[in-house]
């Protein structure tokens, strides 16, 4: 019988230590650096902590890059890429606006062909990943061109501009409130599309963290074989989760036709970087893998960031934006491929070695 006991002393450096933990810079850096951002930028440029064209334009804006990002992060979690998602986006904007330049049909008909165009897209990734084995990555980058092609023969690369009615604008720009910030003359307002992400947020992050489709995800990313041994249908999940991504993709083309009401060439594919390192940034954050709210805080710390490097250095955004870009990808995976060689050795340091006689069980009785 053990006569060890813990004292108050030895209490409270555990619960210090603990609560460090998880306040840890390793799990909160994100939201640490987005605090320096709007110190540093909201004391130098005067314009940075403006609701008007600047937090307003930046929490909109980047609504679509955090779907994209969404697209990129489902099929992650069962080790899948998807490289299709700028062009699926593309995708589906140039079916809605040219369906609303060319035909009398309602938009929202429109946005619902575009978003099965793209789910047909996920269904054949899921085809060329699972049923050929192809690995995701090329296959993917492969249907990205894919689309390209399909899109010009869609529409000749010109732009399309005022072809959404009004009434269909209104679904995702018209503001859900607007009021006038006491003593500064700004107006606050949001439009419904950043509600409607914010309800896709909700909902993946449920599915993914508190269900056991989620959870068979993670498990088919973590161990694949593991997971197939444990009957877990990792075929589908994969397919499944292409699928999902090519409809989140979709949506975030509908989004982009809300808010700016046209179609150009430059659409989609330029916003799969930002995309992908959102997710990759995002998953060094939190939980320590890939997650739903480390990549909404990794998106909009990516935004805010640029939005204060232009506002300081306006001539040389063109060049400091993709170099900050890059860097914070390169630093992301390095952090995320730290935490994950620390968490392998403190589990190898928390297997302890048992000396005791093993427990021997009588042997289960049998019918004879």
């Amino acid at each position: 019988m053990s006569n060890d006991t813990t004292t108050p002393d030895q209490v409270a450096p555990a619960a210090s230590r603990g609560i460090v933990n998880r306040l840890g810079f390793d799990r909160f850096s994100a939201l640490y650096v987005l605090a320096l951002f709007f110190v540093f930028f909201g004391i130098t440029e005067d314009n940075f902590l403006r609701w008007n064209g600047s937090i307003e334009f930046v929490l909109t804006e980047k609504v679509i890059v955090t779907m994209l990002a969404f697209a990129f992060l489902v099929p992650l979690t069962t080790q899948t890429f998807d490289l299709s998602i700028g062009a699926n986006m593309a995708l589906s904007l140039v079916i809605v606006t040219k369906l609303g330049l060319e035909t009398d049909l309602p938009n929202g008909v429109g946005a619902l062909i575009g978003m099965a165009a793209c789910m047909v897209i996920g269904l054949l990734n899921g085809l060329v990943v699972v049923k050929f084995g192809v690995n995701s990555f090329i296959a993917t980058l492969g249907m990205s061109q894919v689309i390209a092609a399909l899109i010009r023969l869609i529409h000749d690369g010109g732009q399309i501009a005022g072809a959404l009615s009004d009434t269909y604008v209104n679904f995702g720009k018209k503001d859900v409130f607007s009021f006038s910030w006491p003593g500064t003359g700004s107006e606050i307002s949001l439009p419904y599309f950043f509600f409607y992400g914010l309800i896709v947020v909700v909902i993946l992050w449920y599915v993914l963290e508190h269900t056991p489709l989620g959870r068979r995800m993670f498990a088919t990313g973590g161990n694949r074989e593991a997971a197939r041994l444990s009957g877990v249908a990792v075929d589908r999940l994969t397919w499944g989760s292409l699928v999902a991504s090519s409809a989140l993709a979709g949506f975030a083309g509908i989004i982009y036709s809300w808010k700016f009401n046209a179609y150009t060439s430059s659409v989609g594919p330029p916003l799969l970087f930002p995309a992908v390192a959102a997710v990759f940034f995002g998953a060094s954050q939190l939980r320590g893998r890939p997650n739903v709210w480390g990549t909404v805080i990794a998106v909009y710390t990516l935004a805010f960031g640029i939005k204060g490097i232009g506002l300081r250095y306006p001539r040389e955004i063109d060049w400091m934006q993709p170099l900050f870009e890059g860097l914070t990808l390169i630093i992301a995976v390095g952090i995320a491929s730290r935490q994950a060689i620390i968490k392998v050795r403190k589990r190898k340091g928390n297997t302890v070695t048992d000396v005791s006689p093993p427990e021997v069980n009588a042997p289960a009785a049998t019918e004879t």
